[in-house]
């Protein structure tokens, strides 16, 4: 990992220092996704089957799972994958169903009734990696959510293993979740069904999940212009930031740095200091444990664009965290509670030395979908209300009207719009 001291950076170089390493590469991969969405628009189920027999090396006649296929996959998995499956399922409906917003209404004047209610989005397409590593949390993440939000009708796509069918556990995840829609498709070209619609796969009124550059890029492509659909959130190569004091436990640090460097190449990880032994001594357990893993080299990429930074205090650790908005903050601190108020941007927040991230990818209850590349200044992390729409209704009697209809009056006089106005004098002068 790249060693630097905050202090001695210029402003320049601390911009490149937090610059996501998918942002590098962000203009060729904008012309070819948007190839490829144009693509599929225009040929449907064709350019899915091609791009999925050139990106996967799969020839898809069906991309369907069928029911058969579910059971199959349920059966096969081993009791205690199975059970772990369940078990974080529980988790993290509890914690999704307890943070449910829910209709309210209120009279703001005499005879003026406003009021708020939440329907469901009724058709939603979850996306679930399954490039390098199949992700069947992904599926309980977004599932479990659209399932309490009561969508409809809910789509999966999830891309093809090298034999052609889908990861078992991915499938036993969305059963789970009370999901049977599920398609052998990834990348682009399922972002691009899922929005636009094909004769196999229908056109969705919002895309959920994360993805690599490739996928964030073509979520973002086809929430605008004609005929967009909505996204979740900027979900795309997976980081994490770390602040640690001198009593942090490095070997934990190095783990924790490593679970996400193991996500990608384009992952990116970022431990604050300002201890310096504790920054050489994370250094020398990153080298040590990567050693003993099996996807080594694939974290070494990540780690080139990952670095270990010396700060002056922790205060100033705070405040490049709130300007990075990582997805992942982890405070290896001592008072790890006592700093949460100085956190203004971030996905989740991981506090002390006993809450590795991986329990919030897995189990904790919290969602793992969350806001990449900077989002955390605007955007939250999945929820039950991502699945939903807010409709706001208001009931108003003769005695409501003539309480605010001056107001109204008078605002629409200001703004020079007289037929706004006269829609209310008409009927003042009716109820006079």
């Amino acid at each position: 990992m790249n060693r630097v001291e905050w202090s001695r950076l210029d402003a320049g170089a601390r911009a490149a220092l937090l610059a996501r390493p998918a942002e590098m590469n962000a203009p060729d991969v904008s012309e070819q996704v948007a190839a490829i969405l144009a693509d599929v628009r225009e040929r449907g189920d064709q350019a899915v089957r091609e791009y999925t027999q050139r990106f996967d090396g799969i020839a898809l006649d069906d991309p369907r799972v069928s029911a058969a296929e579910m059971d199959e996959a349920s059966a096969s998995l081993p009791d205690r994958l199975r059970g772990a499956i369940e078990d974080a399922a529980t988790r993290i409906e509890a914690f999704h169903r307890a943070g449910m917003a829910s209709d309210y209404a209120l009279d703001t004047a005499p005879g003026v009734r406003c009021e708020r209610m939440l329907r469901p989005i009724a058709r939603v397409g979850l996306y679930v990696p399954a490039g390098s590593a199949p992700l069947p949390s992904t599926a309980l993440m977004l599932g479990i959510p659209a399932r309490l939000a009561g969508c409809e009708e809910v789509v999966m796509c999830t891309p093809p293993r090298a034999d052609g069918r889908a990861d078992p556990a991915v499938l036993h995840a969305a059963r789970v979740c009370g999901i049977d829609r599920v398609y052998r498709i990834g990348g682009v070209q399922a972002i691009a069904a899922m929005a636009r619609g094909t004769a196999s796969v229908p056109a969705c009124d919002k895309l959920f999940g994360p993805g690599n550059g490739w996928v964030t890029e073509a979520k973002r492509q086809v929430s605008s212009g004609a005929g967009a659909v909505g996204i979740d959130m900027p979900a795309g190569p997976s980081e994490v930031l770390v602040i640690a004091d001198a009593g942090a436990n490095p070997a934990f640090v190095a783990a924790d740095l490593l679970s996400q460097a193991e996500h990608g190449p384009d992952s990116q990880v970022i431990l604050l200091s300002d201890d310096d032994a504790l920054l050489e001594a994370v250094d020398a357990q990153v080298r040590s444990q990567l050693e003993r893993l099996p996807r080594a080299a694939i974290a070494r990429q990540a780690l080139a664009c990952s670095h270990l930074v010396r700060v002056a205090s922790l205060d100033e650790a705070f405040g490049i965290s709130n300007r990075y908005a990582p997805e992942h903050l982890i405070l290896a601190l001592r008072d790890a509670r006592g700093w949460l108020p100085r956190v203004r941007r971030a996905g989740s927040v991981f506090l002390g030395d006993w809450a590795p991230e991986a329990l919030g990818d897995y189990c904790s209850g919290t969602n793992h979908v969350l806001p990449t590349s900077g989002a955390a200044r605007y955007c939250s992390g999945v929820n039950v209300s991502s699945f939903q729409v807010a409709i706001t209704v208001q009931e108003v009697s003769a005695q409501g009207l003539a309480q605010v209809g001056p107001c109204a009056a008078e605002l629409a006089s200001a703004e020079g719009l007289e037929a706004h106005r006269r829609a209310v004098t008409l009927r003042l002068e009716a109820v006079a």
